[in-house]
């Protein structure tokens, strides 16, 4: 019996389609077309019966691979969705306790989370209150930062309670003053009015602490680091934070320097965001990445100079940095919320669930890409558990809006605004003609899976770097990630977008067409 025969009869077990996506079939299919393999004799087929026979085995074994894959994968997911429920619930109920406390005029202890050490206030005064009607803002919540018994031992007896402060929409004009309304009178949809969706921060004390990253062997940013944090010291009378490595440059150049703090292990820089109330970054963008990669939760709002090639993250001027940093320390400042992509790596040889790598995060994009291999990269492609397309060629790019205009950009992508909310979806060199860029709404969960029978493992790499080995039937689960990247403005955040993308790229740069010539009668 042939697998033609089986086919006919009802009992085919897989066939290929378009994009290398595979139909599945009953199980029971799959265990009576071995069943029949096993009970002819070799003499009873010829070459073309036994090899179409053995292919039908290989693609029964690969699909139940897959499924273990898919539910591996599946599985993490849905963990990852039941910690963010819990962590919100938590906060919802310690936020509850937190207002009950206020209305009783009970000052003597504050609600904390407990996971990452937060405090949580409700606003409740008259200022507030009118910010809430007039700018569409009904739950205003100010950050603070708590101690837990556990991490007490790290925090320095020095540090005071960092500065709290508050978000509110700026409204630009009379007519921005509500929300995005859609009325729905006379069986029409309408938009009635749409609100400006700039956000700005107000101190409501001033900040205390401040990280200060710099790029690492540049003369120039090892002067103007010096001079910073010599005049946040004198000036402006606050803690500064800095690298292991700086401290000690730092120290070397004076002993005068012996006030800067610094963090020893990985779990004091777990703890960064407790301490600190302000991020300066002196470098280029790969400087505001690497300070992205030290905050694995929440992260304080960032101000980066400009000291590297491009910029497109770095708005801030270094020869004005006195009156940058005054005029944000004094506040309120515009930020624009970068989102960051949340990134988890299933392997299929895992025998549990502990076994699966950590989430990693990212500020602009992971790449999936093949590698040294000379093979083409094949790649299945989810949303939701919804299939997508495999992609056949050098790999392919999940990148943020932020990450739109890096290695996005150079594939084919769009430049998209950093406040447009979605993941962009771009293909490496695909191997097809009609293979076009996307980009999906950011709260849709993808899927990136090497299927068993690849010819070559994938790689995985994270804004650039920590390269990891995908082998086949290993899946890389990207969402969204809780925390995003608030990061002061120049001006807001559309004008600092499009000057980027005019000084750094030269963005439809051309000479104007000359008013001399022929003319429409």
């Amino acid at each position: 019996m042939s697998t033609r025969q089986l086919n006919t009869n009802g009992n085919g077990i897989l066939s290929s389609s378009e994009n290398g996506f595979v139909d599945s079939v009953p199980p029971f299919s799959l265990e009576k077309a071995v069943q029949e393999l096993i009970q002819q004799s070799p003499e009873e087929m010829d070459d073309l019966e036994l090899s179409e026979a053995l292919r039908t085995v290989a693609k029964a074994v690969r699909r139940t691979a897959e499924g273990k894959a898919s539910a591996l994968a599946e599985a993490a997911e849905w963990k990852r969705k039941y910690e963010l429920e819990r962590e919100r619930n938590i906060q919802l109920e310690h936020k509850e306790l937190s207002h009950d406390k206020q209305n009783c005029g009970l000052q003597s202890e504050r609600p904390t989370d407990l996971k990452h050490g937060l405090e949580f206030f409700p606003q409740a005064n008259e200022e507030n209150m009118n910010c809430c009607d007039q700018n569409g803002i009904c739950n205003l919540e100010v950050l603070r930062d708590g101690e837990t018994d556990s991490d007490s031992e790290l925090v320095s007896n020095r540090m005071t309670k960092k500065a709290p402060f508050k978000l509110s929409w700026i409204c630009k004009g009379a007519n921005q003053y509500k929300h995005d309304v859609v009325s729905f009178a006379r069986g029409n949809i309408t938009t009635a009015e749409r609100s400006s969706k700039q956000i700005s921060l107000k101190w409501e004390s001033s900040p205390r602490t401040v990280l200060v990253l710099t790029k690492p062997n540049s003369n120039s940013v090892r002067v103007l680091s010096i001079e910073m944090i010599r005049w946040l010291k004198e000036q402006k009378k606050l803690d500064i934070f800095v690298e292991p490595r700086v401290r000690s440059e730092l120290l070397a150049e004076s002993s005068f320097f012996g006030f800067v703090q610094t963090w020893k292990d990985e779990r004091e820089i777990l703890l960064l965001h407790t301490k600190v109330d302000l991020v300066v970054t002196l470098g280029g963008d790969g400087t505001v990445l690497w300070a992205a990669s030290l905050f694995k939760g929440p992260f304080p709002p960032l101000v980066p100079f400009s000291l590297g090639s491009l910029g497109f993250m770095t708005p801030f001027y270094s020869e004005h940095f006195k009156e940058s940093l005054d005029s944000i320390l004094r506040g309120p400042i515009s930020i624009t919320l970068r989102h960051r992509l949340q990134c988890h790596i299933v392997r299929v040889a895992a025998n549990e669930e502990l076994d699966t790598d950590e989430p990693i995060l990212v500020l602009n994009e992971v790449t999936i890409d093949r590698g040294i291999s000379s093979f083409l990269t094949n790649l299945e492609c989810y949303c939701d558990n919804n299939f997508v397309t495999a992609v056949q060629g050098d790999g392919l790019i999940l990148s943020t809006p932020s990450g739109s205009t890096a290695y996005s950009l150079a594939a084919g992508g769009s430049m998209v605004h950093p406040q447009v909310p979605g993941i962009l979806f771009t293909p490496i060199c695909p191997h097809s003609l009609s293979f076009r860029p996307l980009i999906l709404p950011e709260h849709v969960t993808l899927r990136v899976q090497i299927p068993l029978g690849s010819r070559s493992p994938a790689w995985a790499s994270f804004d650039g770097k920590g390269r990891r080995k995908l082998e086949p039937g290993d899946a890389l689960l990207c969402s969204m990630a809780t925390w995003p990247v608030p990061m002061a403005c120049q001006g807001d955040s559309t004008s600092d977008f499009l000057r980027s993308i005019h000084e750094g790229l030269h963005w439809n740069l051309r000479k104007i067409q000359s008013f001399d010539g022929p003319r429409d009668s």
